[in-house]
């Protein structure tokens, strides 16, 4: 078998984000999906120069589309390891496509401290460690369903929060030259002991980045109104 059903996909040593498994998203993202992006969806990047040079950071954009972690893994310099929900793994040729990329499985409802370890072990390589603050697709123009989780993930590692800002992504392009994707690269927010800072800090990035208001749900309201 290609894939194996009983595998633990949630839980992920150092050692497994390793040459092959770079090369594999090198040559899917960077080439492939780096050739598509810029015939198809004309695609714009501002703030490389904001990436850092070593991998003290953790990837935070907003979230539109299926398209935007092959985008970011084409575009930013290191290798990137996105969490991705567990039943996405329970789809046997996606398991394999998606493992093979680096992802991992996690419990959206409930992080396991496989999750914790997974992402302290992806520090020790070479790559980075990806994450949708939203936790799931959201809608263009508005930013909502932030959660602390990524923000605790930078103080357990001591990682920087690199806020990167995504528009054009939310539909699917197949003509050449028909879409318009822009991503901005903020400069690095550095961790807090205290989440709460790092998220609005977060959250007042993308919506510079982008031009999108940020909704809290449990109010109704944007924020700050």
């Amino acid at each position: 078998m290609i894939w194996d059903k009983d595998k633990n996909y949630a839980a992920r040593k150092a050692g497994q984000y390793n040459l092959w498994r770079a090369i594999f998203q090198f040559i899917i993202c960077k080439i492939f999906y780096k050739i598509r992006l810029k015939l198809v969806y004309r695609i714009k990047v501002e703030g490389l120069e904001n990436v850092p040079k070593g991998n003290d950071y953790i990837v935070c954009a907003n979230h539109l589309s299926t398209l935007d972690p092959p985008m970011l893994a084409s575009i930013l310099p290191r290798p990137i390891s996105f969490m991705a929900k567990q039943e996405l793994f329970d789809i046997p040729f996606l398991r394999w496509w998606i493992d093979w990329l680096g992802s991992f499985a996690v419990n959206r409802d409930s992080l396991s401290p496989s999750t914790v370890k997974t992402v302290m072990e992806i520090k020790k390589s070479n790559w980075v460690f990806g994450i949708f603050p939203q936790g799931t697709r959201g809608e263009f123009g508005t930013i909502t369903g932030v959660t602390k989780t990524f923000a605790g993930f930078a103080k357990i590692t001591k990682c920087s929060v690199l806020p990167i800002g995504i528009t054009g992504t939310q539909e699917a392009r197949h003509l050449p030259f028909t879409g318009n994707i822009k991503v901005k690269i903020g400069k690095p927010i550095p961790y807090d002991n205290n989440p709460d800072v790092v998220v609005e800090k977060w959250i007042e990035e993308i919506q510079k980045l982008t031009g999108f208001k940020y909704i809290k749900e449990d109010l109704g309201v944007e924020n700050g109104k």
